[in-house]
């Protein structure tokens, strides 16, 4: 191998992206414009959402979730500690308290039981709703929390930023997409350059909800509406007649600027024309993973092969992760180790959150390391990243 740093992920930018991004650059709009509605059409296609809302990026989409929802101060929600802190953070951007419950150690994702543990130790309505994360690109089985979110009368977010193209299989055998919509009532897509869609930065929000998904593009421009069928303040003119000119615009509600580019949404749509093919070659670098150390006494546990995982990471679990990771370094392989449980951020200790409270996640914290995982990594690159994983602990 060269001298060629090996990164844990990376975007993939073609001459047709280029194009794509050119031809609207050169057009009449840079934002605000076609490619939007475009890029958000298609989207809800591949996932297939009724709706779909493009945004500035995946922390923008969770935050509007939540102010969608009428999330308030002191209302509780539960997620899971293994995430980025975005998940936790927007139920904090409105106010409200962030409850983890661990996870389950063979899937990494949110362990519906210990959600069920907190629920049924608490009076009902007093959580208001759960955000389980498609961690790494492993799908969560939304029909199991959906049924136990309508027990209780709680709403779901599901954060799907590592599954675009991801699947779970419901109770009567059929498939469901990650973001479809039809357990969740809202979720949330990212296309950061490491993302199965790059966009640079940039984020959607999936629903079948007519009345969320309204409310969603008024909050994403400032709570700006020109749907005249929505105005309440009527305009009167000299003459005594009513009527809206072309220039009026209520807000009815305090939003953000959280709006998408065209020029981003360009990059996106045409990256969004090859998403199956990168899902393809990530479930074949998973597998060669998998084969590789399957049975290896240094694995204590490994993403696997599983129908419809995404695979935005491959985590194995090892002992000495830190002298693996460091060695790995030395040899221009730049793994990463997702996540530090978010509970244990000093922000969140400072709510009373501390060490043990989360054995499951903690554990997994302290043995898991994401191995590269992207579709232009090369076989030769994986094989030389496999055999000085095997150097490591075997000499």
């Amino acid at each position: 191998m060269s001298d060629k740093i090996i990164p844990y992920g990376k975007q993939h930018i073609t001459d047709a992206d280029i194009k794509a991004v050119v031809e609207t650059l050169q057009s009449d709009f840079l934002t605000q414009g076609p490619k939007i509605k475009e890029f958000e059409e298609a989207f809800a296609s591949y996932v297939g959402a009724k709706y779909a809302v493009a945004v500035a990026n995946g922390t923008a989409a969770l935050h509007l979730n939540c102010l969608a929802l009428n999330v308030q101060p002191s209302d509780k929600v539960i997620t899971t500690p293994i995430t980025f802190a975005a998940s936790a953070n927007c139920i904090r951007y409105c106010g409200g308290e962030v409850v983890f419950a661990d996870i389950d150690p063979d899937t990494y994702l949110l362990d519906i039981n210990k959600v069920r543990e907190l629920l049924k130790a608490s009076p009902k309505g007093t959580f208001k709703g759960i955000i389980p994360v498609d961690f790494a690109g492993r799908a969560v089985d939304l029909e199991a929390f959906r049924n136990l979110a309508a027990e209780y009368g709680l709403w779901i977010i599901e954060d799907s930023c590592h599954s675009p193209g991801g699947y779970s299989i419901n109770s009567k055998g059929e498939k469901q997409n990650c973001g479809n919509g039809n357990y969740a009532d809202l979720a949330i897509f990212s296309f950061h350059p490491v993302k199965h869609i790059a966009a640079g930065e940039g984020g959607m929000i999936t629903t079948n909800d007519q009345e969320l998904y309204k409310k969603l593009l008024m909050l994403r421009t400032h709570g700006i509406t020109k749907d005249e069928a929505s105005y309440e303040n009527p305009v009167e003119f000299a003459g005594g007649e009513t009527s809206y000119p072309a220039w009026y615009m209520e807000m009815q509600e305090l939003g953000y600027n959280y709006r998408l580019t065209d020029f981003q949404a360009a990059l996106g749509l045409s990256q969004l024309q090859r998403a199956d093919d990168g899902l393809a070659r990530r479930r074949e670098i998973a597998e060669k993973y998998f084969n590789a150390f399957k049975g290896k006494s240094y694995i204590k546990n490994q993403s696997g092969i599983i129908d419809g995982h995404a695979y935005h990471l491959y985590v194995i679990e090892v002992e000495d992760r830190l002298g693996l990771y460091n060695y790995l370094r030395e040899n221009k392989i730049f793994a990463q180790i997702h996540y530090i449980p978010t509970h244990l951020m000093p922000y969140y200790k400072s709510f009373g959150w501390k060490e043990g409270d989360m054995p499951k996640a903690e554990s997994y914290y302290k043995n898991c390391i994401s191995l590269p995982m992207f579709p232009t990594l090369t076989e030769e690159e994986q094989e030389f990243i496999i055999n000085k994983i095997t150097e490591y602990y075997n000499g």
